[in-house]
């Protein structure tokens, strides 16, 4: 990937959230990590084993329905060996949330037998919600209270503050505004989460960045590509490509390469082109 966008999105309450994980994990008992199964290492930030290692944690691998079935299967087994438990959902479909209160509970069955032991019945396990922004955290949290308690948008960013919401009387999530750290260190990580949507096309070249997703995918998901724009063959520039395909032409027959980038990039966030991950487990 030879993107070179110096993408350094660091908003100052990022740095704030940071403080705000840190003041507030000694009032919950674990931490729920929600990550995007497109990318699941990429998703995360790096400063959260740092900030959360002493709680037990559980990873969200959100999304699933729009990455690719195999290759989720070995992310989860990669990060069960690192002793994190591990839930495979969709929190817009609700697709796998019903697991959730189980997996939350057996993780915590020796903190519940101690307040048993000591006749704490009825505390509710109180549990901090984290990630960066657009990986479904608001979406989870809704599916959990059944009701539109957050405010979810698709703009990164949003989820500005704070806030505990009560699932049942089991059971307390807080919800942490979106982190991302100051500086991208590896350009493709800053890639993925372009290509995802969790850095704003506004800061990127959507040509660029949509030429980069299209070489990925020919390489690695020819047949998808191909039958989503129709495609004989994927030789030259991909976005020129679906542009003469779909009959997105400028006046002297020039490509309209902005417009099929646009639509390259929306459709693959969408899950129109299929299911596709673009990072695989380290051995």
């Amino acid at each position: 990937m030879a993107y070179e966008s110096d993408i350094q999105w660091f908003p100052g309450h990022m740095t704030k959230t940071r403080r705000m994980i840190e003041a507030n994990l000694k009032l919950v008992d674990a931490v729920v990590e929600i990550v995007d199964s497109r990318i699941p290492e990429s998703s995360r930030n790096p400063v959260i084993n740092e900030l959360v290692a002493s709680k037990p944690r559980i990873i969200l691998l959100n999304k699933c329905d729009y990455s690719d079935e195999k290759i989720t299967a070995k992310w989860r087994e990669y990060y069960e060996k690192q002793g994190i438990s591990v839930l495979v959902c969709d929190c817009r479909s609700g697709k796998g949330i019903n697991k959730f209160l189980p997996l939350l509970k057996s993780k915590l069955s020796d903190l519940l037998e101690k307040r048993r032991a000591k006749g704490m019945i009825g505390k509710a396990l109180r549990i901090m919600v984290v990630g960066i922004p657009n990986v479904g955290k608001s979406s989870f949290i809704n599916r959990m209270a059944n009701a539109k308690k957050v405010k979810v948008e698709d703009r990164p960013g949003v989820t500005r503050g704070k806030q505990w919401v009560t699932i049942d009387k089991e059971v307390e999530l807080l919800d942490m505004p979106g982190i991302l750290w100051p500086k991208f260190d590896d350009k493709s990580v800053a890639l993925k989460l372009a290509f995802t949507g969790a850095i704003k096309d506004d800061v990127t070249d959507v040509e660029a960045l949509a030429a980069e997703l299209g070489s990925y995918l020919a390489e690695n998901y020819p047949e998808r590509l191909m039958e989503r724009y129709k495609l004989e063959n994927l030789d030259g520039n991909i976005v020129e490509l679906i542009a003469k395909k779909r009959g997105m032409m400028m006046s002297g027959g020039v490509p309209d390469t902005e417009r099929a980038a646009i639509t390259l990039l929306d459709e693959y966030r969408s899950g129109k082109i299929g299911r596709i991950t673009l990072e695989k487990p380290s051995a």
